[in-house]
């Protein structure tokens, strides 16, 4: 097992993290960082119905979406590897990437109803119905933003309906943005290495400015800035939109741009897919973190 120093975080985290006087906790933080998958992460992970991937598609542009399934859809046959047996909406930008020999991708196993994550970086390759992902980096999020929601009955869509593609937001898709408690966010350093985050808030914690440009403020985190720290370097990043009560996915990609005096982030948008249907689960109506802050 492997575990990262300060010394570890690229340079766009390590200017993130002392610009905001976090170095000291990043630190600590990093000495929880492994390259293996302890056996009570394994034991997480097999049972999640859900796992957030981001990822770059074959222009380059990154795009995070959304896998679900029954337990055991994740598994960790060996303390380096997941097993994934899903694939991404056949309309969706990822689904190619993750059919590909190796792939660079991050994710996120979320568990709404406890308010529990973890997070497994890696390289992902191809297998039969899904993929592997070698992993990197594994380490747990605090509970923070995280609304507690749990699956209730529902007979999905037999056949997820057909993406819709844009280049900027119709006055629906701004509703469903306006009204989000939830989204996730895919970047990745100068190099490639990919990384999915969460982004959590009481409705309306995310504006939509324009059909091309988004806003929301930074809650304080766990200290690392590896998401800001990414755009530091790359500004490429991509949005998942999770639709609880149907099942829809809202993907936007784009740039991304933080204001460090604001603690907010500017997305502008240069493409969208929308898929109905896409996930196989419902959802209740949310408990929302006692952690968000009320909007500004």
């Amino acid at each position: 097992m492997v575990t990262v120093p300060t010394a570890g975080y690229h340079a766009g985290e390590r200017a993130a993290q002392a610009r905001t006087g976090e170095t000291e906790r990043a630190e600590h933080l990093g000495r929880s960082i492994r390259d293996t998958v302890p056996a009570v992460a394994a034991s997480f992970l097999a049972q999640r119905q859900l796992l957030v991937v981001g990822a770059a598609d074959a222009d380059g542009r990154m795009w995070a979406t959304v896998l679900a399934g029954e337990p055991g859809f994740v598994s960790v046959p060996d303390e380096r590897t997941l097993s994934v047996a899903a694939l991404p909406h056949p309309d969706d930008p990822l689904r190619d990437a993750l059919r590909g020999p190796a792939t660079q991708v991050g994710t996120i196993a979320l568990e709404p109803a406890t308010r529990r994550r973890m997070r497994v970086n890696g390289t992902a390759k191809a297998q039969d119905g899904g993929f592997l992902l070698h992993a990197e980096q594994v380490f747990s999020n605090c509970p923070k933003y995280i609304q507690k929601r749990v699956p209730v009955p529902a007979t999905p869509t037999a056949a997820p309906g057909p993406g819709r593609r844009g280049r900027e937001l119709t006055t629906a898709q701004r509703l469903v943005i306006g009204t989000a408690d939830t989204f996730f966010l895919a970047t990745a350093d100068r190099e490639g290495q990919a990384d999915a985050s969460h982004r959590g808030g009481n409705p309306g914690f995310v504006e939509s400015l324009s059909p091309t440009e988004l806003r929301w403020h930074e809650y304080p985190g766990n200290g690392a800035y590896m998401t800001l720290g990414n755009l530091e370097l790359n500004p490429r990043a991509g949005l998942a939109f999770p639709v609880w009560e149907t099942g829809g996915l809202l993907l936007l990609t784009g740039t991304a741009r933080t204001d460090w005096q604001q603690r907010s982030v500017t997305f502008h948008l240069t493409a969208v897919v929308d898929l109905p249907g896409a996930l196989p689960l419902r959802w209740s109506e949310p408990q929302y973190s006692p952690a968000n802050p009320p909007l500004r």
